[in-house]
């Protein structure tokens, strides 16, 4: 609908039944301003201005879901006190339609709209489905602003194609980051920054933090990196973690080589107290030219150096795809009756493959460390239904069963990266992999020029090899497990087991615990468990009810998880779980947990045909 109403502008001014607008040929932008000096109970006021409409009703809608979250988070719950006004000042009728949508019936009289944003940092322990941090909110008057724009201003009907000018008022001696570009500004109040967007889509890709910020800038090849950051109590500064993000994201633009979509990039990162009333959804969420980044404040500093690293690494490369290479889907995105596209192993899961294979050729991790990132993602993806066409799965990624599979595009649709790039260098004798492909593509689209989503895997297939269509058709459409033994061993490489120690809970980075969606409900994952639970009676399925008489639910899981990393072997625990509707009381002893563990090691048999390919494939 949005590529029609560009291509026949025309047509539609003249034809259509829906919005009326006087000034589309002068393309005037939609004017919002944003007031983040009165708030008002950790809420601030917006306006709109979308200049005039000649007739009939219009829509005001604020994001239903946003790209990159994969999730309907319903973003117009957060709005409160929404008001039209007419070019008099007076009250317009307007009735809000569902949570996202409100219509002005007397569009013609239409001036400007109004109405407050909550912060949605302050409602997420108390959410069902809590919005994911890195995509929401942070008001706190004369302290800081973490802002996601899809939760501040939205859109008219047929009007997502318009310019944007934003205009915030701040605080004195607070300073905005963001990649949006700046522009002067008639507006004459005092500390105000006026902002352009191109289209709304930029309004929603362009996040903004707001504070006495701290940043510190480098330059990457040609591309100016600014990390901005916020600690509350002052633990870190920008300066503390910059040397790592610039020696990073060098090795990660050397890895790149030629691919420059861009000309400057802002990391944000918000450091959370991790209370009740701030972010506890820790992570990052990719835009084009930036990323926003929520970790907790306490962490030491080699763990946050470590996961900075881990989830910046995989935002940036982001520029690759989907800023490079993305389908019609993602290029002219619905937000509030979104069409979700086939590719989100290309999206996240060669992203997430490209942020460790660039570790590796570059020289920053081992080779078992890497292949431990590796056999971990294979692990990992065993918590997911291994007979899931990826395809459909991504296609319909807003819905159960998909949705609650949807953490598996950086398990094994990271694997399949790594699978696509094995087939790709051993069919062109090491020569190529998946990043000469993913170039490849990005020359022939860019960001202004998406592919059609039901033709791309043929043209990958056109540009490489049969071999790769035939692992398309099999692994990625159809529903075939991959074996991943079969390809490890091209690169002269194999699984070994072996015993080793785990958590109680925790298996590494795997939970053996998961929870049920849409309810509070912890239940112990249908996997091989350790000898903790086995030994205790514990069964794939189980519901926990409590703990040593501590009733456990998610909202205090997290209490649940750092409570088990203090238990000292050989103290008596009781578990009480539900099985089948039953209550059921299990008692025993906490015996240090052991769990048969894969690896995968370097074959000493590989011949030197397997063993060229690995050093093309991880080296080259």
């Amino acid at each position: 609908m949005k590529k029609v109403f560009i291509t026949v502008l025309a047509a539609s001014i003249l034809y259509s039944c829906g919005p009326k607008v006087n000034d589309l040929a002068t393309n005037l932008p939609v004017n919002a301003n944003v007031d983040l000096v009165n708030v008002q109970n950790d809420k601030i006021k917006v306006e709109v201005d979308p200049g005039r409409f000649t007739s009939t009703t219009v829509n005001f809608y604020i994001p239903k879901t946003v790209p990159g979250t994969y999730s309907n988070n319903d973003y117009g719950q957060f709005i409160d006190n929404f008001r039209a006004f007419d070019y008099e000042g007076n009250l317009l009728q307007s009735n809000r339609i569902d949570k996202n949508t409100w219509q002005i019936p007397d569009a013609a009289k239409l001036d400007k709209v109004t109405y407050w944003v909550n912060d949605s940092f302050d409602t997420e322990t108390q959410m069902d489905e809590a919005v994911f941090s890195p995509a929401g909110t942070n008001i706190e008057a004369n302290t800081n602003f973490f802002l996601n724009l899809h939760m501040l201003v939205g859109y008219f009907d047929n009007l997502e194609q318009r310019p944007y000018q934003i205009s915030f008022t701040h605080p004195n001696g607070f300073v905005a980051s963001t990649s949006l570009p700046k522009i002067a500004s008639k507006d004459e109040r005092a500390n105000t920054d006026t902002f352009y967007a191109t289209r709304y889509f930029e309004v929603t890709d362009n996040p903004v933090m707001y504070s006495k910020l701290d940043s510190e800038t480098f330059t990457v090849n040609n591309i100016e990196v600014t990390l901005s950051v916020y600690s509350p109590n002052n633990i870190y500064k920008a300066s503390d973690i910059k040397d790592d993000m610039e020696r990073m994201m060098k090795a990660q633009k050397t890895f790149l080589g030629d691919i420059n979509a861009t000309k400057n990039y802002h990391i944000l990162l918000y450091l959370s107290t991790g209370e009740d009333d701030d972010a506890t959804g820790f992570g990052a969420l990719e835009h084009h030219t930036s990323t926003t980044v929520v970790l907790p404040e306490a962490m030491p500093k080699d763990a946050l150096t470590e996961s900075m690293i881990d989830v910046v690494s995989h935002e940036f490369f982001h520029i690759v795809t989907p800023l490079s290479v993305h389908s019609e889907e993602v290029h002219y995105f619905n937000y509030n009756a979104p069409e979700m596209s086939e590719h989100l192993w290309m999206y996240e899961g060669v992203t997430e493959y490209f942020a460790n294979l660039f570790q590796i050729q570059q020289g920053l991790i081992s080779n078992e460390e890497f292949y431990n990132r590796i056999n971990e993602k294979v692990e990992s993806a065993k918590n997911y239904d291994d007979n899931m066409s990826f395809t459909m799965m991504s296609k319909n990624i807003l819905e159960e069963p998909y949705k609650s599979n949807y953490i598996n595009v950086y398990q094994k649709g990271a694997l399949i990266g790594m699978c696509v790039d094995i087939i790709i260098r051993e069919q062109s004798n090491g020569e190529k992999g998946i990043l000469w492909l993913m170039k490849q593509l990005s020359e022939k689209y860019g960001k202004d020029r998406p592919f059609k989503d039901d033709a791309i895997i043929d043209e990958i297939v056109s540009l490489t090899y049969p071999e790769v269509g035939q692992f398309f058709t099999k692994h990625v459409i159809g529903d075939t497990p991959i074996d991943y033994t079969e390809f490890l061993n091209k690169v002269g490489l194999e699984f070994a087991s072996r015993m080793q120690e785990t958590g109680y809970l925790m298996n590494g980075q795997i939970p053996y615990i998961d929870v049920t969606p849409g309810s509070k409900e912890i239940f112990i994952r249908k996997t091989k468990l350790n000898s903790f639970l086995t030994d205790l009676g514990i069964q794939g399925g189980d519901i926990i009810q409590s703990i040593n008489g501590t009733a456990y639910n998610l909202d205090n899981i997290r209490e649940m998880v750092i409570g088990s990393f203090g238990w000292q072997p050989d103290q008596d625990i009781t578990f009480v779980v539900k099985r089948d509707g039953k209550e059921i009381t299990l008692k025993g002893n906490t015996k240090t947990p052991m769990a048969e563990a894969t690896s995968i090691v370097e074959d000493i048999k590989a011949s030197e045909k397997q063993i060229t390919l690995r050093n093309a494939w991880m080296k080259n």
